[in-house]
């Protein structure tokens, strides 16, 4: 008698404890890790870790198809490019690679899947099942970009019009004469502009293409790693990493605390032909003004010229911006769709202050322009306020893009994890 009661019993509470895991049909569901893969989301939302690469972890992109492809820093076992396939619970499994190259940049869009090296841009051909069909024989778009080992990489991405946008960052941190050195003054009109500091358009279509037959889009740009095309107002927007070292450069102007949380990190939305100012400036967060920068005649009082490009919006200094990705799903709540997601790598020069970033921050937007106080969305990737504050990050987010579902994807470049978030609260 004891028996037969209890099969029953046993038998529904097997059922009820899977269903988390099982539909009724007995497929995988899609369901967050029990301890939403270590973050601290919003209410309603939850993660888990999509794979481990062991790689770090750049830039990625998720085909239509729902195939994720992510950029290393440096290869791994020969191959620069990872290749994912997601199984029906979300987890994921690595089942090809190629793509000898380091680099950061990934973009998938209209069939095709563009990569960068720190001095090329290739183009392989996305099949009906959003695979690459010619890995080992990729066109090569754009060759001989500047690599001199500062700021080196080049982040990419598309309009709608079969354009390809690339950042070239300057390899230098205020263009002075002697680079980060104590009271040396900034090189006249920057040379270093023409080659660097900037975003150049080229066409995304053209092999063999060059800085002869490419455009300089935008000027002024110390250096840019996350940047994405906001299809609202169609317009491209990117994050500057601001300069360093205010202090040590011109300790008679800047005190540690001012050097620590100056200048802003900032938004940009660019047309061609804008100057962002760069290096003849920086933007004050606490004064909301664009500064005049002590290598070029100023005093951290004085005021640059208005010519140049006023932010979109403005965060604080040193927290690295290296992922930026417009929100245009439906799995989330409306008051996310055509926001900005920034995936903030994490500071290492705020000391003695703490050091801050490594979250995922979201910016609200209103017609195409941000609109209202950024918000964390994504944080601990740290793993603990001790290792934050050091600057001994666990996870430091790098990548950002979105699934065909509407999830969010972030890589990790510290450790190579994938995380995915998604909205669970129905």
């Amino acid at each position: 008698m004891k028996n037969s009661m209890t099969r029953p019993l046993l038998f529904t509470a097997a059922i009820a404890g899977s269903l988390s895991l099982y539909s009724l049909v007995g497929k995988p569901v899609l369901a967050p890790d029990p301890n939403n893969a270590g973050l601290k989301l919003p209410a309603g939302f939850g993660a888990l870790v999509v794979a481990e690469t062991g790689g770090r972890a750049r830039h990625l992109t998720v085909t239509p198809e729902g195939n994720i492809y992510v950029k290393l820093n440096r290869p791994k076992d020969g191959k620069g490019i990872l290749e994912l396939h997601p199984a029906a619970t979300g987890k994921a499994t690595v089942t090809g690679g190629f793509g000898g190259y380091g680099g950061t940049g990934i973009y998938a869009k209209d069939g095709y899947l563009y990569a960068s090296s720190d001095e090329e841009v290739f183009r392989y051909k996305l099949d009906a099942k959003g695979e690459v069909t010619n890995p080992a024989q990729p066109e090569k778009i754009v060759t001989g970009l500047l690599n001199r080992g500062e700021h080196e990489s080049k982040s990419i991405v598309l309009d709608n019009a079969g354009n390809l946008y690339v950042n070239i960052g300057a390899y230098s941190n205020s263009c002075q004469g002697k680079d980060r050195q104590k009271g040396s003054m900034g090189i006249a009109n920057c040379p270093l502009l023409d080659s660097a500091g900037g975003i150049w358009q080229f066409r995304a279509d053209k092999a063999g293409q060059t800085y002869g037959t490419g455009t300089r889009f935008a000027t002024g740009l110390r250096n840019v790693v996350g940047l994405d095309w906001n299809a609202q107002n169609n317009q491209l927007f990117v994050m500057q990493h601001g300069r360093d070292q205010l202090h040590d450069i011109f300790p008679e102007m800047y005190d540690t605390k001012q050097s620590a949380e100056l200048p802003a990190e900032c938004m940009y939305a660019l047309s061609k032909g804008a100057n962002a100012g760069w290096p003849f400036l920086y933007y004050d967060p606490a004064k909301h003004e664009k500064i005049l920068a002590p290598e070029y005649g100023g005093d951290g009082q004085k005021l640059a010229d208005p010519k140049y490009l006023e932010p979109a919006a403005a965060y604080p200094a040193h927290m690295a911006p290296d992922g930026l990705l417009f929100y245009t799903g439906t799995m989330f709540p409306e008051k996310y769709r055509n926001g900005a997601f920034i995936a903030f790598h994490g500071s290492w020069n705020r000391a003695p202050e703490p050091q801050k970033g490594y979250y995922v921050v979201f910016q609200p937007f209103k017609d195409g322009k941000p609109n209202g106080q950024w918000e964390v969305f994504a944080d601990n990737f740290a793993g603990s306020p001790e290792k934050l504050a050091s600057g001994r990050a666990d996870h430091k987010p790098c990548g950002l893009a979105q699934g065909p579902d509407g999830s969010l994807y972030v890589s990790d470049d510290k450790a190579g994890t994938i995380y995915r978030i998604m909205y669970t609260k129905k």
